[in-house]
């Protein structure tokens, strides 16, 4: 696990050394930095070293071939890779590290590598006699990579902060992303806040050619809805066991010892007894809990524990502890963001005593996510493929516009629909903003091509929320502390089992968790099994009014904005005013706004 970095310009080296040392806290077990000095190309990372700690050091190359690469990210089929290549007469240098499969793999294959590959990886290949760069996002989103294209110059880094100390690299917001991330609480790819830097997607890969300047970026991995309608429900309920307990296996590949969040939910839950059940030994696990729900939270997982014997660590907060820390952690999200913040306390805990975290992420997405899809299965709503196909030309896609704008719709436009964006936030004009937020929706729900709503809510939201919120989330604050978090319920080999379930098998509206449920059920505690779901829920009504109401005032206040020029002086009359006031409660579109005006503090942007 790495923070990883590259420039291509000679201009540039002198600023790679801060870029990598900008992202420590990603790698504080080593860094390296090489420039080539015929391309002028540079590379570098800082390393947490987990596979082969001693051997794998990075930039790595392999010389006859030409070939350098930095790597973020973990594969988790490494070994079998290494033996096949050996098979084919490669010659390994290092006892186990799975940076010099992947520089073996790309010699051998090229670009169709990809497929190979079962894990979590953000990597850029330099290939010398090509003349090109080569790199990659896994195909969930689970790494992070960031990259500026600008006036023949090319530079990427794990992290946004990075790309900032180049000097050709602006700060100029994205107005249409922020425009976005109003509704949707996150900035999608592959835009970033602002106008200089990009991010490559989820399931993408990139080429630059160095004599070119031309960057091209394609998709090797889109979310595969393939429908087997042969296989009875109980034939599926045990293909899912059997691969759960391998994918979870699979991702505790490590030499450093592992640990398990532990929140008392099912995902969580499942993966700590599939593990234990598997015959891993001294197991950690841990869990945080805030005052105002931890009975529950930490009754449950303390009962998981118990069951199987795991060193098992507690830790209740109060909520208003997340204060302390609020400016630290936009520092670390790197983009404006408005969800959830606890899951950080999770990683600061693991930190102390662990490199590497298994979480449960993925597991709602997986079969479901709570039935979102519903409301798109109303009489009248929903169209086949061939009418939204024609609808989306003709840019008219009412009943889905209606359907995203209302309290309950698919990406919960309460934060901010694009009426209120137009008519409040931004005023006259936008900002030229191209493409709105319900418009976006639309040609993702149009270009799925999917015959039913289950599916294409599926395939939206790992393209969107699940890559860009939660995964982005989780990567910036686990890698805050020099912890690499890992989901194994998001390896692909289930991902893909899943998604050949035909949808209404596949997901429930009486019994969202019903799979999950049948997984695990031999593996958790039989209260855990009908137990409601829970998460702490942060107090921003009493923050934005309380606590948090003298930065409100000075970031969302009629002299901050008007000095701004981003944002029309309705924000303060219309939401932030009547809010602190009490006269309308507007909590959550006070937070999205807080939570950008904080960013644009933290990283002195406008």
């Amino acid at each position: 696990m790495c923070g990883i970095a590259g420039v291509t310009s000679r201009g540039d080296s002198s600023a790679l050394d801060g870029m990598v040392e900008r992202m420590h806290h990603r790698g504080p077990d080593g860094r390296g930095i090489e420039l080539d000095q015929e391309s002028g190309v540079g590379l570098g990372m800082c390393r947490l070293a987990i596979l082969d700690p001693i051997h794998g050091q990075q930039p790595m190359a392999l010389e006859e071939e030409a070939l350098r690469i930095v790597f973020n990210g973990e594969i988790y089929n490494s070994p079998q890779l290494r033996t096949t290549l050996e098979m084919g007469g490669c010659r390994f240098t290092t006892r186990n590290s799975d940076t010099e499969v992947l520089l073996h793999l790309y010699a051998e294959k090229g670009e169709d590598m990809l497929a190979d590959l079962n894990g979590m990886f953000a990597f850029v290949i330099h290939d010398r006699r090509r003349g090109i760069l080569f790199g990659a996002r896994d195909r969930m989103g689970i790494k992070p990579l960031y990259y500026a294209d600008r006036d023949g110059r090319f530079a990427f880094a794990s992290e946004l902060k990075s790309l900032l100390l180049l000097s050709w690299v602006g700060r100029d917001i994205d107005f249409e992303s922020l425009y976005h991330y109003l509704s949707l609480q996150f900035v999608p790819a592959p835009s970033t806040i602002l106008q200089d830097v990009k991010k490559i997607p989820a399931g993408h890969s990139f080429t630059y050619d160095l004599g070119n300047e031309a960057l091209t970026v394609r998709r090797f991995w889109s979310l595969p809805v393939s429908p087997d309608d042969d296989l009875p429900p109980g034939e599926w309920e045990q293909a899912l066991r059997t691969k759960v307990a391998a994918c979870v296996r699979r991702w505790t590949l490590s030499d450093v010892p592992i640990a398990c969040s532990l929140s008392g939910g099912l995902d969580s839950s499942g993966i700590v007894g599939a593990l234990c059940d598997g015959g891993y030994d001294e197991l950690a696990t841990y869990t945080v809990g805030f005052r105002e729900s931890a009975e529950d939270e930490t009754c449950r997982a303390r009962a998981v524990a118990e069951k199987w014997g795991t060193d098992h660590h507690e830790v209740v907060l109060s909520p208003d502890v997340l204060l302390d820390d609020l400016e630290t952690m936009v520092w670390h999200l790197d983009e404006p963001y408005g969800g959830g913040l606890p899951s950080w306390y999770i990683y600061r805990e693991v930190g102390r005593t662990h490199k590497v975290v298994l979480t449960g992420t993925g597991g709602d997405e997986l079969f479901g996510n709570y039935a979102k899809w519903r409301i798109y299965e109303r009489p009248g709503l929903f169209r086949t493929r061939e009418i939204l196909r024609r609808a989306g030309e003709s840019g008219s896609l009412r009943e889905f516009a209606r359907a995203v704008s209302c309290p309950h719709g698919y990406y919960y436009h309460r934060y901010a629909s694009d009426v209120l964006k137009d008519r409040v936030m931004f005023g006259d004009g936008g900002h030229g903003v191209r493409e709105r937020t319900e418009a976006l929706l639309e040609r993702r729900w149009v270009e799925a091509g999917m015959s039913n709503p289950r599916d294409t809510v599926a395939c939206i939201d790992f393209q969107l929320q699940l890559p860009e919120e939660f995964l982005a989330m989780t990567d910036k604050f686990s890698m805050a502390h020099s912890v690499e978090a890992r989901t194994p319920l998001l390896d692909h080999e289930l991902v893909e089992l899943v998604f050949r379930m035909p949808a209404a098998v596949r997901t429930s509206a009486r019994d969202p968790k019903q799979w999950m449920r049948a997984i695990v059920r031999d593996l958790v505690p039989p209260e855990l099994l009908d137990a409601p779901k829970k998460g702490f829920v942060l107090p921003l009504l009493s923050w934005t009014r309380g606590e948090l109401r003298p930065m409100v005032e000075s970031l969302l206040g009629p002299e901050r904005l008007d000095a701004q020029g981003i944002f029309s002086n309705r924000v303060w009359k219309g939401i932030v005013r009547p809010h602190i006031s009490r006269d309308v409660n507007r909590t959550q579109q006070v937070w999205t706004l807080l939570m950008f005006q904080l960013w644009c503090k933290v990283f002195k942007v406008l």
